[in-house]
């Protein structure tokens, strides 16, 4: 078999899968290496399971709500076995169709732990031995797992992440404690409680979604508890013990410890870098709580790249993954990165869907610029008052100035994909009044753009004048 190749991927995720097909369609001899299922944890563990489950717990609480559009529906339930079944069927079918690129771009296939054993080699430990592969080009793409720490009772049976809960049918529990209102926190919040679990969110910062635009925190925040999930903030955990009726968590909130009981615990306060035994010998790279990269995503090591939620500082997203991927690629190849890596758009698969891109205010403003901002609340919106939405709106950044487009927050219906046109006007450097110049077509979710930059310079159609 080859064993010498142009680039060794390590990890075949969305940032390892991406960059070897890249690399393959740039005359590269490309070989990658996964030592679990094709497709990383996002296929497998992540995005993919996740929205799918979301999507079976969203039917079935609008179908709950059905009456309201006159359509009646009696002895409505939902089998958990197989709604997990076809999780396993969309994973399957995503992570065959991966199988597939790869072997059409004649990327070759190492199925085993890799380990960097120096510049340039890398040992495959398979079923049948280890495999020395070379090339003048590593990527090392192995992603993240959850972060479990040092707190009292986290190894008690009953405290899972979200690896575990998607593993099996986790949300048939009766109640759960979330530890960590972050977007796997939220996320797994409205499914669970979609499907009828008590659920209860602890979160040490003074909001759920911290690191979102604090309206978007704050409008999230009053809908769940408007659902009846019990939220948490600004509240530190102190242990979790077993009980006779399941588990307890103790916290302390305002000086004052207090107590919640659940039949499981999820723990959802993050990720860290995949790392372990990725390096031999006295061989390592610069590391700060993830693989120390530069501009070109090439770590100390010359040779040796690392794209995703491996690398220091970078954003645990999927399509960032990739996109770091297509770059370090194209910086070995010798050709300039086609894609503009400062825009990169943030999405929150709750209900609604959240969605964010750019500056919020509060940034701009700390970057120096005077702010113009347009929002246009979606109660106003036909497309979202026949689909029977719930509280939305949408939110548009700009430089008072110049009026180029700084960034953009969405809650409504379709916000995930409805921001890929904000990132497109933000990348371009596109005006307020430009993006206003589009006919958007009725009705539809979209129109809310429109209204949201027009109401910053006061000509939205459907919002009262301001006083």
């Amino acid at each position: 078999m080859q064993t010498e190749f142009d680039l060794i991927v390590i990890g075949a995720g969305p940032g390892g899968y991406v960059s070897a097909i890249r690399g393959a369609q740039e005359g590269m001899r490309v070989a990658i290496v996964e030592n679990r299922e094709i497709g990383g944890t996002c296929l497998n563990r992540g995005c993919i399971p996740t929205k799918t489950l979301m999507h079976a717990a969203q039917l079935y609480r609008e179908m709950g709500d059905c009456g309201k559009f006159g359509v009646f529906a009696e002895n409505v339930s939902y089998d958990i076995t197989r709604i997990y079944a076809r999780k396993e069927e969309v994973v399957s079918q995503m992570r065959e169709g991966v199988v597939f690129l790869l072997k059409s771009n004649k990327i070759t296939l190492f199925t085993g732990a890799a380990q960097i054993t120096a510049p340039g080699a890398v040992s495959v430990a398979c079923a049948g031995g280890k495999t020395d592969l070379f090339a003048g080009n590593i990527l090392i793409a192995t992603g993240s797992v959850p972060a479990r720490p040092p707190i009292p009772g986290l190894e008690l049976p009953g405290v899972i992440t979200s690896d575990e809960i998607l593993a099996q049918p986790g949300t048939g529990y009766r109640s759960l404690v979330i530890i960590g209102g972050g977007v796997i926190g939220v996320e797994f919040a409205t499914i669970v409680h979609s499907l009828g679990c008590a659920v209860t969110i602890i979160e040490a910062m003074d909001r759920i979604l911290p690191n979102l635009d604090r309206e978007l925190s704050q409008s999230l925040s009053m809908l769940l508890k408007r659902r009846g999930v019990v939220i948490h903030t600004a509240a530190s955990l102190e242990g979790i013990a077993r009980t006779d009726e399941g588990l307890t968590c103790a916290f302390r909130q305002k000086g004052v410890t207090a107590s919640v009981e659940a039949q499981s615990v999820l723990v959802a306060i993050g990720r860290r870098a995949n790392v372990e035994g990725l390096f031999a010998g006295e061989l390592n790279a610069e590391f700060d709580r993830g693989l120390v990269v530069n501009e070109h995503f090439e770590t100390s090591i010359r040779g040796i790249y690392a794209v995703g939620d491996v690398i220091h500082g970078g954003i645990q997203l999927a399509h960032a993954a990739s996109a770091q991927g297509c770059s370090a690629v194209a910086h070995m190849v010798g050709k300039p990165p086609e894609l503009d890596l400062t825009v990169v758009p943030s999405c929150v698969y709750t209900d609604p869907e959240i969605a964010s891109v750019g500056l919020t205010e509060a940034q701009a403003k700390e970057r120096g610029f005077t702010v113009k901002t347009g929002k246009f609340t979606m109660a106003g919106n036909g497309k979202s008052i026949i689909n029977g939405q719930e509280r939305g709106f949408i939110k548009v950044v700009s430089d008072a100035e110049s009026e180029v487009i700084l960034g953009a927050q969405l809650m409504c219906a379709r916000a995930t994909d409805l921001v890929s046109e904000l990132a497109t006007a933000i990348v371009n450097r596109l005006t307020i009044r430009q993006l206003a110049s589009v006919i958007r077509p009725h009705p539809t979710f979209t129109e809310g753009v429109t209204e949201a930059v027009e109401h910053t310079f006061g000509k939205a159609l459907h919002i009262a004048p301001r006083k």
